[in-house]
């Protein structure tokens, strides 16, 4: 008798566990007989053992080769497969005063294996965001938050710019968000002083700014492929900002790919890394209508008044008297052509949608994202690595993006074998961020409760 009741607990016990998060910073979290995809080199280690604590991966190895404690939280993992968290490195996070709006949309992230991100809508509350997180008081994927934007509103002289790459370096901010509407007066200051303070500058290149004075100042990241279409397209420099569209999508169509590699060349050169963006381009940019987008699933995470105005933004691009299907179509085939060069050639992509942003929910646009690069050309192991051992190099953290022991517990147990089909990104069966795992129950039941509609 006694011994059925000790069953029995132990099952409420396990039960209770599968809804709800588990902390590994004194209990052991044992993926048994899972195959690993340590993101080293394309391969897949079958029937392994992966033992956690503490926030670091304490053990890895064949099946019944590796120990571990009697208390420990054993997941059985029989034919799935775990790789490595991923990177949104163009997230925007709220930039209110409130920290409570900010930590749903961090669920929304984790909740789709995103255990990084790049904030990029920048607001002070962040760094007390950043702090908050770093100490285990809220649960969140790594942040690493740019500051307030710089732009044609914030910057009006060079001096102001300067003081204001100062004011951020001290304040704390790991990067500089750069918007439209810099000069070339504004944006040499803003770029001299950055690198003379020890700051990375990252985001959009200026219209009257242009590719070629980015490169050369030495972005950390260019972001949306911003200012390239325009680089590539012959007599892009009589027009003004107005005649060449977002992203140069009014004149893409006649852009010169034979123009792509001395672009690529400096951006390596200068060891510019790129984040594409390409779910936005390609739902928000392509040809198709608002209406494809309108019932995808995750747009009940937003609000319905947000969404309609997607859908508007949506309308008017497709409306637009510029606008024609044909020209659509080679402005994204000719995305797709620099993007895969930057692979070929040793450009580092990273990771990142933009998200919210139109049509893009933060963290299921991560994988749209990833959908588009390998329909780019990227096999599925190289877009993989733009989310994890691109953003570790990127950020200088040896001991993340790849599964090995002694590196942090940052994992994704995915139900499919995202090489074999990239789409298996989204079968997510939990999420190990640090010292939390997160079971399939626990995000199912903070998903149910975020859904604004």
């Amino acid at each position: 008798m006694r011994s059925l009741l000790t069953l029995l607990f132990f099952s409420l016990i396990q039960s209770v566990l599968a809804q709800d998060l588990v902390s590994n910073r004194q209990r052991e979290v044992v993926f048994k007989s899972v195959n690993v995809i340590p993101m080293d080199r394309e391969r897949v280690l079958e029937n392994q053992t992966v033992v956690v604590k503490d926030g670091r991966i304490t053990g890895l190895g064949a099946e019944g080769k590796v120990k571990y404690g009697k208390d420990a939280l054993v997941v059985d993992a029989k034919g799935k497969y775990l790789t490595p968290g991923w990177a949104e490195m163009h997230a925007h996070v709220p930039p209110v005063d409130d920290i409570e709006p900010m930590k749903d949309v961090l669920v929304l992230y984790l909740a789709n294996g995103i255990t990084t991100i790049r904030g990029m809508l920048g607001h002070a509350k962040h760094l007390e965001l950043r702090s908050k997180i770093n100490s285990g008081e809220i649960l969140g994927p790594h942040f690493y938050p740019a500051g307030p934007s710089f732009s044609g509103q914030t910057v009006k002289s060079a001096a102001q710019g300067a003081q204001m790459v100062r004011d951020q370096k001290a304040a704390g901010y790991d990067f500089l968000k750069l918007h439209p509407g810099l000069t070339k007066e504004t944006f040499p200051a803003i770029a001299k002083t950055a690198k003379e303070v020890g700051i990375p500058f990252i985001g959009h290149v200026s219209f009257n700014v242009g590719a070629w004075m980015a490169i050369d100042a030495g972005y950390s990241s260019i972001d949306h492929l911003d200012s390239f279409i325009e680089a590539i397209t012959p007599g892009s420099d009589t027009l003004v900002e107005q005649e060449t569209g977002l992203f140069g999508s009014w004149i893409g169509y006649r852009a010169d790919p034979a123009m792509i590699p001395k672009l690529v060349k400096g951006l390596h050169d200068q060891n510019i890394r790129v984040v594409p963006t390409e779910a936005l381009a390609e739902r928000w940019l392509s040809p198709q209508p608002a209406s494809a987008f309108a019932n995808d699933p995750e747009m009940k995470y937003m609000k319905a008044s947000e969404v309609q105005n997607w859908m508007n933004t949506k309308n008017n691009y497709n409306n637009n008297p510029k606008f024609s299907k044909e020209h659509a179509e080679k402005y994204i085939d000719m995305r797709r052509k620099i993007l895969l060069a930057c692979q070929k050639n040793g450009v580092d992509i990273l990771l990142g949608s933009d998200a919210p942003q139109v049509l893009n929910v933060p963290g299921f646009s991560i994988h749209h994202e990833m959908k588009f690069l390998v329909g780019a050309g990227l096999t599925p192991y190289e877009t993989l690595r733009t989310g994890t051992v691109n953003v570790a190099s990127y950020l200088k953290k040896p001991d993340a993006g790849t599964i090995k022991t002694g590196n942090v517990s940052d994992l994704v147990l995915l139900n499919g074998n995202p090489l074999n089909d990239i789409s298996q990104t989204k079968n997510i069966e939990g999420v190990m961020i640090g010292t939390n795992w997160l079971p399939k129950a626990y995000i199912q039941k903070e998903l149910k409760r975020l859904e604004k509609q």
